[in-house]
C-alpha cells in the first residue's frame, strides 16, 4: 500500500471513531416560549456566561442565482424581533450574492454547550443611518481597514495591503474616519429559527419555530 494512502486510511478511521455523548441539556416543547427571540436571548446569555469563544459568530450561507453556495463566518452585531444584523463590504461575494438572491442561512455554533441555532430567512440592506450608527462604534483601526480592502478580490501581496493601511492611518490620524460608500449592513429576517440541543445516544432535541403570514410563530419538534 502507498504510505500516503495508508496514512489517509488511518486518519479516516480515527475520524470515524470520534464521538461524544451529549448530556448537558434538553429541550421540552411545553417550556418553550411563544417568541423564539426570548429563547434566543436566554441561550445567548448562557453562551456568554459559559465563555463560548465569539458567541456572536455566525456561519453565513449565501447562494448565487445559479445555486452555487458560499459559506463563511461573520459576526452578528445586533438582533431584535425583526432579525439579526451583520455588516460587510458591499462589493464582497456575500453582498453581491445577497443582492441577486436574498435567501440566506445563519448558524450559531455553540459547541461548548452542545447547542446550535439555525436561522433561515431573507437578507435586506440596512439604511445608511443604521449603518453609520454601528460604524462609528468600531475601533479606529477597524474603520480604517474598511477603506483599504476590496473584499474577496485577488491581491498580489499582503505587503501592498499593509502599505495602504499605513497610508490611510496617516490620512485619518485625527480619528475621524468617514463611512465608505461601499460598506454597509444587512438584516436577516427569519422565516424559521431552529434550536438544537445535543442529547445522549444521538436522540437530539430540535425545536423549530416557523413564522406565519400573521407574524405569529408555530413551534414544532423535529426528529433528530
Amino acid at each position: 500500500m502507498n504510505p500516503e494512502s495508508a496514512e489517509s486510511s488511518h486518519a479516516g478511521a480515527r475520524l470515524a471513531h470520534m464521538r461524544n455523548d451529549y448530556v448537558q441539556g434538553e429541550l421540552d416543547e411545553r417550556n418553550m416560549p411563544d417568541d423564539p427571540f426570548v429563547q434566543f436571548e436566554g441561550w445567548f446569555q448562557e453562551a456568554c456566561a459559559a465563555g463560548v469563544i465569539e458567541p456572536n459568530a455566525i456561519s453565513l450561507a449565501t447562494a448565487s442565482p445559479t445555486g452555487q453556495t458560499t459559506l463563511r463566518t461573520v459576526l452578528c452585531k445586533g438582533y431584535d424581533r425583526d432579525g439579526f444584523l451583520f455588516f460587510t463590504n458591499l462589493e464582497s461575494t456575500k453582498a453581491t450574492q445577497i443582492a441577486a438572491n436574498p435567501n440566506v442561512s445563519l448558524l450559531f455554533p455553540w459547541l461548548k454547550l452542545e447547542r446550535q441555532v439555525i436561522v433561515n430567512g431573507s437578507a435586506e440592506r440596512l439604511g445608511a443611518g443604521e449603518v453609520l450608527k454601528y460604524f462609528i462604534t468600531r475601533p479606529f483601526k477597524s474603520r480604517v481597514a474598511a477603506w483599504i480592502s476590496k473584499q474577496s478580490s485577488v491581491i498580489t501581496t499582503r505587503k501592498l495591503l499593509e502599505m495602504k493601511f499605513a497610508e490611510m492611518e496617516r490620512k485619518y490620524a485625527n480619528g475621524e474616519v468617514p463611512l465608505p460608500s461601499f460598506w454597509g449592513g444587512f438584516r436577516v429576517r427569519p422565516r424559521t429559527i431552529e434550536f438544537w440541543q445535543g442529547r445522549a445516544s444521538r436522540l437530539h432535541d430540535r425545536m423549530l419555530y416557523t413564522r406565519g403570514a400573521d407574524e405569529a410563530w408555530k413551534i414544532e419538534r423535529l426528529a433528530p
